[in-house]
């Protein structure tokens, strides 16, 4: 039997696995023999299995690790002087070496040399029996513990347990545990006597991400380093070196695109780096480099230069522009979301640039940024960048929370190009100031004519300087009629010759011949204490503002003189300064004295009283009484009063002005005639 099955099927070196002998599982007859067939091809046993990047760079010693100096060299000085601690705190964002770090302190602990008589080094030699199991992680005494999967007091019992014994082959055993803030709150209290007093040859190495998440009992008894995350600039470094190394070759934009993606992660980069090639493969530009554009396409990203075109087209109002930029960045496979967060950043680099032009000439700033990012920070102010970033922040979130992202971008823009034209908060408060200040003055800012209308006395408006009853008074035409809708003039009652006549408050006279243009107002003189205090804030003094507003009370004030009692702990130069900036802002000579006596409250001590009155008031409204009878629970929030200026005051306002002849004088409420009100009627 053995010599037909020898026969029948013949032992190929080739084949995977000898034939079977001997008749079928069912006592049926031989099997035919099979057809021959080209044996498969034999795999390469000296062609190792591939290692992504990440794995395969992986820094094996000190020198190797990038963007964490301060740490390396704490580290280097701490085995040089052999003041090793017995428990480390790694922290920091996932991919900057947390882990890594571990596992080369537990190598520089163990390491005995290329001859085995070497003692702990910041530089192991690598080659020696401790540093190759622990770079294979197959040493006994360097025990590495998830701790996101094994977060009970039992896992951490056992590593107390496993502290009694001395290291099998090692110099010192190493515990490293990592995410160590997914241990429960028993597991960490089990550990706290034995990482307080462990024994001579044990080193407790903890990494996590978050820090906050550890007990602070826990943290005194380690030596905390927080890896920081590495600048783009050396991540564009180490991935141009990398690729050198793979003979893949990838532009400057294309690296620095990877490296911005990263964030400041190195294993996320090197992951980024690793698709790049693979994407890459076939597709490359002119001469064989990987691009920006792949890059772009394979991360989502719309092009650099898209970027700034669409942040240029939606600040300076082009919707049509920025739509379709939007609409060729989402044919290319941008992501919508993606697009508006590279919008987002790109306004937080041009208002730096715009607060510090300096930072226009830092090396790690790259060529776009340092180009179009300053001409565009020349180009528009900082509340605009402002606003800008406001609605890009909630843009965003309406992107990522809306049922279809691509409208909800559309949506964002729109709204951005909309506003491009609006003024600013600032800008339209100075517009309101100015057209009223002219309008109360009577200005060229007012129409040229005006339809006459009857007052509520029933006497005809005229032109300024046409005589009323008795050749006394002076009417002006409101401006507008009852037809348009406009509101009518508010009267005043003055007394003119022995009789009472109604001035119109406000009025526009007509523009009978040109006007000489106003020469330039004079520097506003303070009247009050309060102004005073309010004009030191408007010329951007904010320190000697709050120092006057909280510490300062005033004893007597006169326009040019001011006498003041400051409390304790005022810089002793505040009279001087407060003299300059009063100098400087108003155009005269200030007297600043300070006394002892004791004054007037500070001004916040007033806001603050009369917010209390305020809030006793609210307390007594028979309204809110009932509703705290009804909700005993309720309690009174807030109270705010928009009545109350910035300093929690009543405001002071100028006197109107009343257009009436010279020798005018206003009437008292008891001294009125007749009332105005029923003469409306």
């Amino acid at each position: 039997m053995s010599d037909t099955t020898d026969e029948q099927f013949p032992h190929d070196e080739g084949l995977p696995s000898p034939e079977p002998e001997g008749p079928g599982l069912f006592g049926d007859a031989d099997p035919a023999p099979a057809p021959s067939a080209p044996p498969p091809p034999a795999p390469d046993a000296a062609a190792p299995p591939y290692r992504v990047l990440a794995r395969k760079y992986r820094p094996t010693t000190f020198d190797d690790l990038i963007g964490q100096e301060a740490m390396v060299r704490t580290l280097r000085n701490a085995f040089a002087l052999g003041r090793v601690a017995h428990a480390f705190m790694l922290t920091g964002v996932r991919g900057v070496g947390k882990t890594t770090t571990a596992r080369i302190i537990a190598r520089a602990l163990n390491c005995t040399g290329p001859d085995g008589n070497g003692g702990p080094t910041a530089d192991p030699c690598g080659v020696c029996p401790n540093c190759e199991a622990i770079l294979a992680d197959r040493h006994p005494d360097v025990l590495e513990m998830d701790a996101a999967s094994r977060t009970g007091v039992d896992d951490v019992r056992e590593i107390i347990e496993a502290t009694r014994f001395r290291p099998m082959q090692g110099r010192m055993k190493v515990f490293i545990i990592d995410e160590v803030h997914m241990l429960s709150r028993n597991a960490f209290n089990a550990l706290l006597k034995t990482l307080e007093e462990p024994p001579a040859q044990v080193t407790f190495i903890f990494a996590t991400t978050e820090l906050r998440k550890v007990p602070v009992t826990v943290l005194s008894r380690c030596q905390r380093f927080d890896l920081r995350r590495v600048p783009q600039a050396e991540l564009a470094g180490l991935f141009a070196r990398i690729a050198q190394k793979e003979h893949v070759a990838l532009s400057d934009d294309a690296l620095a695109l990877i490296a911005r993606a990263a964030d400041g992660s190195v294993r996320d980069g090197l992951s980024l780096l690793d698709q790049a090639i693979a994407q890459g493969s076939g597709v490359t530009d002119e001469g064989g480099v990987i691009g920006a554009g792949i890059v772009s396409d394979m991360l989502g990203l719309a092009d650099r230069e898209v970027v700034f075109d669409l942040l240029d087209a939606v600040l300076t109002g082009k919707p049509d522009k920025a739509l379709a930029l939007l609409d060729a960045a989402y044919a290319r496979g941008a992501d919508p979301g993606l697009v508006l967060g590279d919008m987002l950043e790109l306004v937080h680099i041009v208002s730096r640039l715009r607060a510090v032009p300096g930072l226009g000439d830092s090396a790690d700033m790259p060529e776009a940024e340092r180009v179009r990012g300053t001409h565009m920070a020349s180009a528009f102010t900082v509340p605009v960048l402002m606003r800008a970033w406001q609605m890009l922040v909630k843009g965003v979130r309406e992107v990522e929370s809306a049922p279809d992202r691509r409208a909800a971008a559309d949506m964002v823009l729109i709204r951005l190009c909309y506003v491009a034209d609006l003024p600013s908060p600032e800008d339209l408060v100075k517009r309101l100031s100015a057209t009223q200040d002219d309008t109360g003055r009577g200005g060229a800012s007012a129409p040229p004519s005006a339809p006459q209308a009857s007052g509520p006395s029933g006497l005809a408006g005229a032109p300024v300087g046409s005589a009323g009853p008795n050749g006394t008074g002076a009417f002006v035409a409101p401006q507008g009629d009852a037809a348009g809708g406009h509101e009518p003039p508010r009267l005043r009652m003055v007394s003119s010759g022995g009789m009472a006549v109604a001035a119109p408050v406000q009025a526009a006279a007509p523009v009978v011949q040109p006007v000489a243009p106003a020469e330039p107002a004079p520097p506003p003189v303070p009247r009050t204490w309060r102004e005073a205090v309010a004009l030191v804030r408007e010329q951007r003094e904010a320190i000697l503002h709050g120092q006057l507003r909280h510490a300062a009370h005033l004893i007597s004030f006169a326009p040019g003189r001011i006498v003041l009692r400051f409390e304790r702990g005022v810089p002793s130069d505040i009279v001087p300064q407060l003299r300059r900036v009063l100098d400087r802002a108003t155009g005269i000579s200030w007297q600043i004295e300070a006394g002892q006596e004791d004054g007037e409250p500070t001004l916040d001590a007033q806001g603050a009283e009369v917010i209390q009155f305020r809030r006793r008031e609210a307390e007594a409204h028979p309204l809110v009484r009932a509703i705290l009878n009804a909700f005993p629970d309720a309690q009174l929030g807030e109270v705010n009063d928009h009545g109350l200026d910035d300093y929690g005051l009543p405001p002071e306002e100028p006197p109107e002005l009343l257009f009436a002849p010279l020798d005018a004088q206003p009437l008292d409420e008891d001294d009125r005639p007749y009332d105005p009100g029923a003469s409306q009627d």
